[in-house]
């Protein structure tokens, strides 16, 4: 954990309601790791996940979807945040080389930064995004030149008609290793689909390091904290019914 006073650089809307932000002053940080940024007027920090980094500037993706993440969207640049940086722990990718990438809504921002550092490899994962409808469809042109990439919509407005897990139970992929990250039905299909692979998990965090215990889940372990243990968990080690 790390406390820095990022600089907001821009904040751009990418859909109705889905913003990109991309800030200055942060270390780079590991693939599946978070930050949490502080807002004038708000007691709690708010968590992101880390979801590109490149050239010394940090990357994250929101959603508006209440009086916080709209303060956020009025931000402008030369903005400074307070935040708490490099929490939790990340994806393990060491010795994958034929990576499969899934995700569900906006769990795409932390594996676009996945598929980013394994590109920096030379490594072309395939990579299946899930959403609920073509306008919510944000990356399609950056993870088509590192990713051989499938779209699925729940509406069957673009790409595959259903959601990610679907589209892989029809067709067949060739993986070493999975790393997924989006809503919980989502992971949980894709724990059922194979054991072979990373969950990234969201939870409700107080305070982002441990602390409060307010994010514990059921593990095949024991309880563990989303925000310190994970948010990365292999994917059978959880317990979702107990949840």
């Amino acid at each position: 954990m790390k406390k820095a006073t990022l600089t907001v650089i821009s904040n751009t809307a990418l859909t109705r309601d889905v913003f990109e932000m991309r800030l200055a002053g942060a270390e780079r940080p590991l693939p599946g790791s978070f930050l949490e940024i502080g807002l004038d007027g708000f007691f709690l920090k708010r968590p992101f996940g880390a979801a590109g980094y490149k050239g010394g500037i940090l990357t994250v993706y929101y959603r508006v979807v209440g009086a916080g993440t709209e303060a956020m969207s009025a931000l402008t640049e030369g903005s400074e945040l307070e935040a708490l940086t490099s929490l939790g722990n990340g994806f393990s990718a060491e010795g994958v080389t034929r990576p499969l990438i899934v995700s569900g809504g906006l769990g795409i921002a932390p594996l676009k930064y996945l598929a980013d550092c394994f590109a920096e490899k030379g490594i072309r994962p395939v990579f299946v995004a899930g959403f609920k409808s073509a306008s919510e469809v944000i990356l399609k042109e950056e993870l088509e030149k590192i990713c051989t990439l499938a779209v699925a919509t729940d509406d069957g407005s673009t790409g595959f008609y259903g959601n990610a897990v679907e589209y892989l139970k029809r067709n067949p992929v060739s993986f070493d290793r999975y790393f997924a990250c989006g809503p919980e039905p989502m992971l949980k299909g894709m724990q059922r689909f194979s054991g072979n692979g990373q969950l990234s998990l969201e939870a409700r965090m107080g305070c982002g390091f441990g602390a409060c215990m307010g994010c514990s889940i059921k593990t095949v372990s024991g309880f563990k904290r989303v925000c310190k243990e994970g948010p990365v968990f292999d994917a059978g080690e959880v317990i979702f019914d107990a949840r």
